[in-house]
């Protein structure tokens, strides 16, 4: 019988903004897997200036797995109760071993004030939307910015606000 490995969430530090930028990179890229159109990602995702600076604007949290860097979720409070998942991402070498499940339960434990949680998330993606989905999250929109994606923008409710 195999343990599960060690999860912890850690606020990330600006020093390790190359390593999150590297993760993010291999974690985006591998959407092209999942019915992206080509390896990229959303703005920001290759770039560890981008990482630094939102550390500045939103509680960006490392995903540690055994000790080491494995992804990062960043989330921005949007209101009194309402929290914004505005990106969490894992290196796909550590898909579907039940970490990211782990990560979002540490998510719920780290803000118990939340009482609704939103996010948003590619409409062609076919991994990360049964995902979120799987945690009671449920399609409350949709919209395209300029230039990007569709995106499902999605919505949690535990309790009245």
């Amino acid at each position: 019988m195999s343990t599960a490995p060690e999860v912890t969430l850690r606020r990330a530090r600006p020093e390790e903004a190359g390593i999150l930028a590297d993760v993010s990179t291999r974690a985006f890229h591998s959407d092209a897997a999942v019915g992206g159109p080509m390896a990229g990602g959303p703005p920001g995702y290759d770039s560890p200036g981008w990482q630094r600076e939102a550390m500045g604007w939103g509680e960006y949290h490392a995903i540690v797995v055994e000790g080491e860097i494995a992804g990062g979720a960043i989330v921005v409070r949007k209101g009194p109760g309402h929290w914004e998942l505005s990106r969490l991402f894992l290196d796909p070498a550590l898909h579907r071993r039940g970490i990211g499940h782990r990560v979002v339960a540490l998510l719920w434990e780290t803000y118990p004030e939340a009482r609704r949680w939103t996010l948003d998330t590619p409409a062609w993606n076919r991994r990360t939307r049964p995902f979120y989905e799987g945690f009671g999250f449920v399609e409350v929109g949709r919209v395209t910015h300029p230039g990007g994606p569709e995106l499902v923008v999605y919505e949690r409710v535990s309790a009245p606000i």
